[in-house]
């Protein structure tokens, strides 16, 4: 399989965990809001390594968003942009699978579920812009 391929093999897979959260807490009732917090950070996460493997490069074994766009903005500044929605992402990566003390709200879920969606997003422009070029 060549890097173009498994770049798309990873975005499935983030658009997979993005339909997941928007299903768990609009869907279901009860609100599965830690869940849905968890498959945003993993969309984030999926998309970033994505563009990553697109460009050629291996993608670093880290849960850390912000980590994994600063890699993504040495190849693409544009990345920093989206620097405090990775922040806000990488905080349920943990903390809302185990029973620790954050608490996660509706809200909570509601904007890591946008902030997941805008790095999917850009990161599928840049890939495609890519693959047209």
């Amino acid at each position: 399989m060549n890097m173009a391929e498994l770049a798309e093999k990873w975005l499935a897979k983030a658009e997979n965990d993005l339909l997941v959260s928007r299903h768990v807490l609009f869907h279901l009732k009860p609100r599965q809001i830690d869940i849905s917090c968890y498959h945003s950070q993993q969309c984030g996460e999926k998309s970033l390594k994505a563009f990553l493997v697109a460009q050629g490069l291996d993608p670093p074994r880290t849960h850390d968003l912000v980590s994994l766009c600063q890699k993504c903005a040495d190849v693409e500044n544009g990345f920093l942009t989206l620097l405090d929605d990775c922040a806000d992402l990488t905080i349920h990566s943990v903390t809302t699978r185990y029973p620790y003390e954050m608490e996660t709200s509706p809200e909570d879920a509601e904007a890591a579920l946008e902030n997941a969606d805008r790095v999917y997003q850009y990161v599928l422009r840049k890939i495609r812009l890519r693959d047209k070029a």
